[in-house]
């Protein structure tokens, strides 16, 4: 059977979790580097290097 994961003793305090530095920057300069494209009704996702 499947562990349910909604237990109290298995939720980890959420409030405690920090994302490390790396994923932050990482996160930023993806944001920053994509463009999203809007022709007619499609969209195109391209990412500027």
């Amino acid at each position: 059977m499947a562990k349910l994961y909604s237990e109290k003793h298995s939720i980890k305090n959420f409030n405690d979790l920090e994302p490390r530095e790396e994923t932050v920057n990482f996160l930023l300069n993806y944001s920053k580097a994509l463009s999203v494209i809007n022709c007619n009704k499609m969209k195109f996702e391209a990412l500027l290097n």
